[in-house]
This record gives structure tokens, C-alpha cells and sequence, in this order.
């Protein structure tokens, strides 16, 4: 799919700004409603829209401990990463994995109340044996920088 200007801003502002209203979308591009409803709809169709969530404030629902996991696998065969990748998707804890390549396997993110809680779920990982031989826990301090709008003009080299 080929995107022009306006596509690119439409991403741009929703990327930030996922409740705005069609209306004011339309004005912000520079568009009449119609138009900019016709290629909102474009852009989801094409898969280029994912979906639309809230970011919510977690310190303010209580305490609560992200931790980053990078995670080896014992075995590196495509049933052993399809196995663990089915596994993690059953922890609801689990709110983030990426597969990497490189020193380590995965990358989880995982939000528990506190550190036990966390280890915990490390411990019920290894008894449920999903593969896991050796994890690196990495406690976040404090968030610095977080979702953004992604870098459009390096993305699409403008």
C-alpha cells in the first residue's frame, strides 16, 4: 500500500492520540470528514491500524513491580520455540515477549504486585518446564521514555 502525506500524519496523530474524534482528525490533516473517515477505514483494512488502547496508570490501581526477563531456551528447535511461545501466552502476567536474535531468546516484560509475586511466576514457569534453562531478571526503577509515536520519516525514509 502506497501512503502519502496525509496517510503518514493519520498514523502520526492516532499513534499519540487514539481517542481523537473523526472531526478533528479531518482538521488536523486538513480534510473534510468523509474523506478522512474513507481513509481511516483504508488504513485499518489494510492492517496498518492494529487497534486502538487505553494506557493506563498502573500506580494509581496499587503497587506493582515491571520486571524485563531475557530468557534462553534449553533446546533451540522450532518445536521448543513454538512450545514456549504457546506457554507464555497463558500468563496473563506476561503482558509483553519478543522473540530475539542474538545472546538470547526472548525478551518478556512482566508486571506482578512485588518481587515475590514475580519470582513466583519465574518458579511456576520452571515446574511447568516450557523450556526455560536460564533467565536474566532486570527490575525497572522507573520508567523513563514510553510509547511514542514511531519515527514515521526513518520508518518510510522521508
Amino acid at each position: 500500500m502506497k501512503l502519502d502525506d496525509r496517510d503518514i500524519e493519520i498514523l502520526r496523530i492516532l499513534s499519540t492520540e487514539g481517542r481523537i474524534t473523526k472531526a478533528a482528525l479531518a482538521d488536523r490533516i486538513g480534510l473534510s470528514p468523509t474523506p478522512c473517515w474513507d481513509r481511516l477505514k483504508k488504513l485499518e483494512k489494510a492492517g496498518l491500524i492494529e487497534g486502538y488502547r487505553a494506557e493506563i496508570a498502573l500506580k494509581k490501581l496499587g503497587p506493582h513491580v515491571t520486571v524485563f526477563v531475557a530468557a534462553e531456551l534449553a533446546d533451540h528447535t522450532a518445536a521448543s520455540f513454538r512450545a514456549f511461545e504457546a506457554a507464555v501466552g497463558r500468563y496473563d502476567e506476561v503482558v509483553a515477549c519478543w522473540a530475539l536474535g542474538g545472546g538470547f531468546d526472548y525478551l518478556m516484560q512482566i508486571v506482578t504486585r512485588d518481587i515475590d509475586a514475580y519470582q513466583r511466576l519465574i518458579d511456576e514457569m520452571l515446574d511447568a518446564r516450557i523450556g526455560l534453562a536460564r533467565y536474566f531478571t532486570y527490575v525497572v526503577t522507573k520508567p523513563v521514555k514510553g510509547r511514542g509515536a514511531p519515527p514515521f520519516d526513518v520508518l518510510l525514509g522521508a
